[in-house]
Order: structure tokens, then sequence, then C-alpha cells
């Protein structure tokens, strides 16, 4: 390799981001939206600019059924600057937000204040971020606390990772237990906890556990996006070591996650938030991520770069993408998102 990685925790995010600007092939495609066909209305018999685009979300109410998926956080200014041009940008298009992985803070304290993002987000939901297999490694309802109060956070999301621990140099790979830990951390917290994958999707088996554990909330975060094992290959030990790659398409695409979601789920499905993330490029990706029965939907990838130029770059392409979905619900002829959740009358059937 032509740079070692940097192997503490605030590098590792520098990394990251390094990574994804340098390596196009990290972007998988792949997702299922492409195979899923629409039914297009030459009568919609709606006006487009009444069609309603809004729905709720941890108790506040989105402009339209996006949150910013998590990226980043750290000490350094540049990271700093993202979360803050994210958060700025949320509150102005009445988006959700979710930070980073924020085990950073605990082992670098100046990194606290890339979360402290509420001032910037006063009214939209912001969800906080641990990773779950932290909690074999020493990490518990305190953390856990520290992170929802530094964001004064609607949510905490327990991200999923295993495959990019097993790939990641320092990677911690103790997911033996998780589930007691989870149904044990629960109720201890002040805000609802999130299952959140990172790129290789949640299996019906993982919704009926977290289920199982109290977990109301779900984000599938599919394969067919950015793929951590290959961001994790740019920062191998060894230059031979290629399982990064080997593993770079592992996992079940979001729309095979959304399926298998979706049966799992079952009676329980009112009760429940359905997120569908993992390479939803577009509003067309989200009204079919709807339609498969989500309730929201996650971006992060194609919002980095904007986030690191301004707000308004963020602005600007968040308010793309809410024509880009308002525009296909008129074209499908419905009115709310209402009436497009789990709208099997709306697929193509070949």
């Amino acid at each position: 390799m032509s740079r070692a990685p940097d192997r503490s925790t605030a590098g590792r995010k520098r990394d990251h981001i390094r990574a994804l600007g340098q390596d196009a092939g990290i972007e998988r495609g792949g997702t299922g939206f492409d195979t899923i066909r629409l039914t297009h209305r030459a009568l919609p018999e709606l006006d487009l600019d009444k069609i309603d685009t809004r729905t709720t979300f941890l108790g506040k109410e989105l402009s339209f059924p996006l949150i910013i998926s998590s990226m980043t956080g750290g000490e350094d200014a540049a990271i700093a600057r993202i979360n803050r041009n994210l958060a700025q940008a949320a509150e102005a298009t009445g988006v959700a937000m979710a930070v980073g992985s924020q085990r950073v803070m605990f082992d670098r304290p100046a990194a606290r204040a890339s979360f402290a993002i509420r001032e910037f987000a006063p009214h939209v939901p912001l969800v906080a971020n641990i990773g779950a297999v932290q909690l074999n490694a020493g990490l518990g309802a305190a953390e856990c606390r520290a992170a929802i109060d530094v964001l004064e956070a609607d949510g905490l999301y327990l991200h999923l990772n295993p495959l990019q621990e097993a790939v990641q140099p320092e990677g911690d790979r103790d997911f033996s237990g998780l589930i007691g830990a989870v149904a044990a951390l629960a109720p201890q917290l002040p805000v609802p906890v999130l299952f959140k994958e990172v790129g290789a999707g949640l299996s019906g088996a993982d919704i009926r556990a977290g289920l199982e554990a109290g977990i109301r909330h779900f984000d599938v975060a599919g394969r067919g996006g950015t793929s951590w094992s290959r961001i994790e290959y740019h920062r191998r030990a060894e230059e031979d070591d290629d399982l990064g790659l080997v593993f770079q398409d592992w996992g079940l695409t979001t729309v095979e996650a959304l399926e298998e979601a979706r049966a799992a789920l079952g009676p329980d499905r009112a009760e429940t938030t359905l997120i569908a993330s993992g390479g939803i490029r577009n509003g067309i990706d989200m009204v079919k991520a709807l339609v498969l029965g989500a309730d929201l939907c996650g971006i992060a990838a194609p919002l980095l770069a904007e986030a690191q130029e301004s707000c308004d770059c963020v602005i600007r392409k968040i308010q793309r993408i809410r024509r880009e979905f308002q525009t296909a619900m008129f074209l499908l002829g419905c009115a709310d998102c209402t009436a497009l959740r789990g709208n099997a009358a709306l697929v193509r059937q070949d």
C-alpha cells in the first residue's frame, strides 16, 4: 500500500473518507431496485403541487420520508464541518439525520464537539449511533446515554457491522450474546433503540431477534451502495490481504432485505418503523422502497461531497431528491405517502 492506515479510531474516520473519494468501485450498485417496475398513470387525477410528501418519524414531522444516514464524526475540523453542514441542511429541508459512530468520542474527548449538532437542527429528528459490538467491548448504558445526550437525540442507532469488523485490521469480532445485551440495555435508555446494518442487509432472522429484544425500529441497510468491506480493504495491514475485495458484494440487496423484513414483521408491522437504506440514490428509488413496505429511506454517500462543500450544496441536493420523489408519486397517482406504503398494486407483474 502507498499509505499505512491509521489504527486510531479517529484515524479510521479519515481513512474512510479518503477511500470514498479515491475509489469509485466502493459504490457497488445492484440494490435490486432496477428490477422493480411501477405502473405509470397517464391520468393521475392529481395536482402535482398539492401532493403531500410529509410523514412522521420518532414523533416529529418530516417534509418527506428521508433520513440523512450515518457518515462520520471526530475531532478533525473538516469532519466537524461535515456534520454541521448536514445538520443545518436537515433543518432547512425538514428531514431527519443520523450521525456516524460515536465510539470515537470516548477515545478522543475532543471529538464530542462534532456530534453536538442540536443547535444547528433544533426541530428535526436526530439519531445517535453506537456499534452494537461495543457492548461486548466495555461500553454500556452510561456511554449510550452520553452519546444520546451530546446530540439531544431522539433515538439511538445500534449499528450491526459484522462484515466490516471481520475485514477491518483492528476490528471487534466478538458478536456473541449481543441480543441479550441489547435486550438488557434498551429499557435503560431514554429514547428508542434502532437496529441498523451498514451495507450487508438485515435478514428476517435478525428482525425477529430484534423484536424479541424489544426493538421496534429497523434500518435494513442492504447491499448495493457503499461497500464498507471494500473501504476496509484500503486499510489492510498486509498488501496481499484481499479479504475486503472477496467480500465486497456480500449480503442481502436492499430489495431482498425489505422483502424479508416485511415478512418477518408480520402482525407487528403497525407498531414498527422500517427504514430502507443501502444504494438509494434518487427519489424513484425512495418511492420503490416505500412501495415495498419502507416507512422512510436513508441516503448517505450521495450527500458526502456536498457536505464537504457547504450546507447550501446539501440543501440543493436534498431538494432535487424531494422533487424526484414527489414527481414519481404524481406519476403513480398517489396523493400522499400512505397511498405508497406497501401498495403492491403499483408494481408491474411480468
